[in-house]
């Protein structure tokens, strides 16, 4: 798997969600290097995509309350069981679930295997809160997706909580899992 600098030199065969999440990551002057592979969609094909870039990337879980009227992205390591119960108490509700995929969709312009804290940015309206757990955010390198699951990339954390997340406006809820 090799590894670039950036963003592709030709965007054209690249989906339009694609080529705007590399557009803000260049306008925020936030540097980053780029793999591209097979659908991310076995762990073999993940820790290929680790290895390459050198980073471990997390694993993204779309969640929502049992009303569907608050949604949730989780970031935490794969490592970790992810425990409802647990994250449910440190955020004050009742019941979490996964999101449907038509949420995903309309929420973040996100289909299932690509989710990325990335995705944010079609989030301008806040609906959707970030909650990371702590040791992501203790990492110096953040792996992500950028909003497809054929590319992965590896940016800075500082860079993704100083540059990004302000800018489109999400501020995170940290955890402890």
């Amino acid at each position: 798997m090799e590894l670039f600098q950036g963003r592709p030199a030709d965007c054209a065969d690249r989906l339009p969600k694609e080529v705007r999440t590399y557009d803000q990551l260049d306008a925020l002057g936030i540097p980053y290097q780029r793999a591209d592979h097979p659908a991310a969609d076995t762990m073999a094909v993940c820790e290929a995509i680790d290895a390459a870039l050198n980073v471990h990337i997390c694993k993204n879980l779309f969640l929502c309350n049992r009303q569907k009227t608050k949604f949730y992205l989780l970031l935490m390591f794969d490592d970790k069981p992810f425990k409802t119960k647990d994250l449910s108490k440190q955020l004050g509700v009742a019941r979490l679930s996964f999101g449907s995929a038509e949420d995903m969709a309309r929420l973040l312009d996100l289909t299932p295997g690509s989710v990325s804290i990335l995705a944010l940015r079609n989030d301008p309206e806040q609906q959707v809160t970030l909650v990371i757990d702590r040791p992501v955010l203790e990492e110096e390198w953040f792996g992500c997706h950028p909003c497809i699951n054929t590319s992965s990339l590896k940016l800075k954390t500082a860079d993704i909580v100083e540059k990004f997340l302000p800018a489109v406006g999400h501020i995170p809820i940290v955890v402890d899992l």
